[in-house]
Formats: C-alpha cells, structure tokens, sequence
C-alpha cells in the first residue's frame, strides 16, 4: 500500500504541474499528461486492490470484523475518493468533462485520507 500511495504522490505531483502549466504560470512540462496517466492509473488499481484485500485478510487471518476499527473506516473513505478521481479522470481524458478542480480535489482528498489510514494502520501491525 505504501508503493501505490507513494506512486499517487508522484501523480499528484505531475497533475500539480499540469494546473500551473493550465492557468499559464508555467511552461507545460513535456509528456506531463502521459507521465500523470502513467503513475495513476496503476496507483489507483493497486490502491483498490489493496483496499479490497484489507477486510478479506482481517476476517480470514486474524478473525477480526471487517471495517470496524478507524484504519478500516477512513481506508474505505480514501478508496471511494480515489475511485471518484478516477472516474473524473476517465471523464476529463475522453474530453467528456473539464472538472480539473474536481478531479484535484477527489485525487487529493484520496491521498491525505490514504496517508491518515497507513497511519491509523501502524496499531494494527502485529
């Protein structure tokens, strides 16, 4: 989970880039777009791969009841943010939508609550 959340910081990073490049502070960075698609896109997956192996391997390996402790709670919070902000995404690279500030703001909402939940996860480590 910390090599799909690190990879979803490096993509907010390039689609950071992109906005300043889109409201003219800076030069477009060259294959940014490409870059951004390419590190989120597998981020996401592995996070909602994760995210679904959680419940499953906390009720089959340690018979605990999925989602009842704050790491499950906020886990399931940074997966809907994070499919949210793929859904937008595969609207805006379609060009079915122009909702780049919703779309940065589910990305990054899915991180911070990503990021609180590999936190909240340490107390459950063994």
């Amino acid at each position: 989970m910390l090599l799909s959340l690190g990879m979803a910081l490096l993509a907010l990073r390039t689609g950071l880039a992109l906005r300043r490049a889109r409201a003219g502070r800076t030069p477009r960075p060259p294959r940014g777009r490409r870059r951004h698609l390419r590190l989120a896109k597998p981020a996401v997956a592995m996070l909602v791969v994760g995210f679904a192996a959680g419940p499953l391997s906390s009720a089959w390996l340690r018979g605990w009841e999925p989602l009842r402790s704050f790491h499950g709670a906020v886990g399931l919070l940074a997966a809907l943010f994070f499919a949210a902000a793929a859904l937008a995404g595969r609207r805006l690279e379609g060009g079915r939508s122009r909702a780049f500030g919703a779309h940065a703001l589910l990305g990054g909402a899915g991180l911070l609550l990503g990021a609180l939940a590999a936190i909240a996860g340490l107390s459950l480590l063994p």
